[in-house]
């Protein structure tokens, strides 16, 4: 089987600027994705043909991946058209898929995508994505999840202006309301719900090909369940600072959590 992972970050964020240029417990945050990938490789992928592509605009993150040795990483600088704020990551992927291919002159079985910003993970998690798609060829994508705190159907709810025909409440007046109307009285009671968690995506390549991007999660997903490590991704200086001691507390108490942040250390040496 030939694989393709990807990992991409862009050089600005307006949530946390240089996120994707962080540390994590004294490795850099791109390192604890590379560990992933070398870990599986190490583990349960010396049958498979693996390559690893980095997709960013930020020299900086260039230099951090290209800095290590111990794995080999096809670097793309990105297009202007796909460093935007408003770019799907979906599109980011296929450009990687497309190059990756011309590059290498060969196709892909699976495209899996690793999250920067998103490094709680652990190797059984990527092989479970992996083998997770590989038993759904009809999906166009196995994504990891986790369970969801809170229930749109229980204890989740959204804002709602009053109509213009309730002319006797205030210009403006709202209520807050249930985001998905229901009549259950207990959590167990509502369907159940799921975090996407954004560390682990497995693409079909012929989704990627041809899918639009608007609306691709829409249908033709699976998914695999990850466990909850309270942070989903890292989107702010809070996010960060709780990440941080989060990963300290898994890196201490389980182990495979922790043999990821120790392949990342020696990645750095």
């Amino acid at each position: 089987m030939n694989y393709l992972f990807t990992i991409c970050g862009r050089a600005g964020s307006k949530g946390l600027k240089n996120k994707n240029l962080k540390k994590l417990a004294g490795s850099p945050l791109v390192y604890h994705s590379l560990a992933a990938i070398l870990l599986y490789i190490n583990k349960y992928g010396k049958n498979n043909h693996i390559t690893v592509v980095l997709s960013t605009d930020s020299e900086e993150l260039i230099d951090i991946v290209t800095a290590q040795t111990k794995l080999p990483v096809f670097v793309i600088r990105r297009e202007e058209a796909l460093c935007g704020d408003a770019t799907a990551k979906i599109d980011v992927i296929k450009d990687c898929l497309l190059r990756s291919e011309k590059e290498y002159l060969q196709t892909y079985d699976i495209i899996i995508d690793l999250d920067i910003t998103s490094p709680l993970r652990r190797v059984v998690d990527v092989k479970n994505a992996i083998d997770r798609k590989s038993q759904r060829m009809d999906a166009d994508v196995v994504y990891s999840v986790t369970h969801s705190r809170r229930n749109p159907y229980f204890n989740m709810v959204r804002e709602e202006k009053c109509s213009l025909e309730e002319k006797y409440y205030p210009a403006g007046s709202s209520f807050f309301v249930k985001a998905v109307p229901s009549d259950y009285t207990a959590r167990q009671q509502a369907p159940f719900m799921y975090d996407m968690n954004a560390s682990i995506y497995a693409y079909s390549p012929e989704a990627l090909k041809t899918k639009p991007g608007p609306g691709f999660f829409n249908d033709k997903a699976d998914a695999i369940i990850m466990k909850d490590t309270a942070v989903l991704d890292i989107d702010s200086e809070e996010d960060f600072e709780l990440m941080q001691v989060i990963a300290g507390h898994f890196y201490e108490k389980d182990y495979e959590y922790r043999e990821i942040w120790e392949m990342s250390k020696e990645i750095g040496l």
